[in-house]
């Protein structure tokens, strides 16, 4: 606990605050693309604490938030299927669909269990023989390589009643459609803590010297966080563009390359629609062909719904940076946690869902 309550030591951070506020910074955007910085940013204050020209903005950090509503009405569908259990996170449970949602299909009688480790659905799987238990694979490079290494060892112990519904996304592809936005301004980027111990340092920088854009790699700590927003306020002061590593205890120059090798033993590169961003191509992950057997989207042909995004909710704006939530008409109204119309107000991750829990004192 004595490095823990360092990183977290107030007189520390806003010492920094300080020196932050001595480099004379220009009014600047600083996105953080984590969806655990978000909640960490907010839980601390960090927006009041710093000076008020530097902005923080929430980009598209939330695996579960930036899942497209077509992919949420297809897991939908497959929870209605005869014989089948749906395993997931407890995030998606709650995700509106166009229709419906996990949630409400376990009202109306559906098998959903929530899971906390992708490694759970292969006991699911044994203990329900007679049943189709279907895993959805969500997130970024952080759980990818849990969850392909759960998918091989389903295929070594040949168990034919799994198969997997992928929607993983991929960091790097993302933040390049990010910076070729032109209705939107960003001025560095606080790059991700938990994705880069897997894909490292070096995968952000062709971005930042294609963009000359500031950006710097942080840990979840108000220390860290602190830090690498100084990183990056120096390299905007000097006229810099580079990526930096602040969260050098834990992340390497070339990640895990273990953890990388794992994941691309089961999953191939393809193109992939975000919510807010539409299709970014060489974004997301898939079954390779040799493991199709295993592959929920194969397997199992629903009938397909009409998508809609809910009426009103502006989630795809927020994921982009390009509104906060506060700026959407049913933010704290009609969305609230308890009856969530987007799924940023959702998941535990959403920026909504930090705005209203830390931010709001009333609406």
């Amino acid at each position: 606990m004595k490095h823990i309550t360092e990183y977290r030591d107030s007189t520390l951070v806003k010492s920094l605050v300080r020196k932050i506020d001595a480099l004379n910074p220009p009014a600047c955007n600083l996105m953080e693309v984590c969806g655990t910085h978000t909640m960490a940013i907010a839980r601390a204050g960090l927006r009041d604490a710093l000076p008020p020209q530097i902005k923080l903005i929430s980009g598209p950090g939330c695996p579960v938030c930036v899942t497209a509503q077509r992919d949420i009405d297809y897991i939908v569908e497959l929870a209605r299927q005869p014989g089948v259990i749906i395993a997931t996170f407890g995030d998606m449970v709650r995700v509106p669909g166009t229709l419906s949602s996990l949630e409400r299909q376990r009202g109306d009688g559906a098998r959903v269990a929530v899971v906390y480790s992708s490694d759970d659905v292969l006991s699911l799987a044994e203990d329900n023989p007679d049943d189709e238990v279907i895993f959805i694979a969500v997130g970024f490079e952080t759980t990818a390589p849990g969850i392909a290494a759960t998918i091989l060892e389903a295929r070594k112990r040949k168990l034919k009643n799994l198969s997997f519904f992928v929607t993983h996304k991929l960091v790097p592809p993302a933040l390049a459609a990010l910076g070729g936005m032109k209705d939107l301004k960003i001025d560095g980027l606080i790059c991700p803590g938990h994705a880069s111990i897997i894909i490292g340092v070096k995968v952000y920088r062709s971005l930042s010297a294609e963009k000359k854009l500031p950006c710097v790699v942080t840990g979840f700590e108000p220390l860290d966080m602190v830090e690498g927003i100084y990183l990056l306020v120096k390299q905007i002061v000097e006229g810099r563009g580079e990526v930096e590593n602040q969260y050098s205890r834990l992340v390497r120059e070339e990640g895990n390359p273990l953890a990388i090798k794992t994941m691309y033993k089961a999953f191939e590169v393809c193109d992939v629609e975000w919510r807010g961003l539409g299709i970014i191509p060489a974004s997301g992950l898939r079954l390779k062909q040799s493991l199709s057997e295993l592959d929920a989207s194969r397997r199992f042909k629903v009938k397909p719904v009409k998508s809609k995004e809910p009426k009103g909710c502006r989630c795809g704006d927020v994921l982009c940076g390009k509104i906060p939530p506060s700026a959407c008409k049913l933010f704290g109204k009609v969305c609230k946690p308890e009856s969530p119309v987007g799924p940023c107000m959702v998941s535990s991750e959403g920026s909504c869902a930090a705005h209203y829990r830390y931010l709001v004192v009333s609406i």
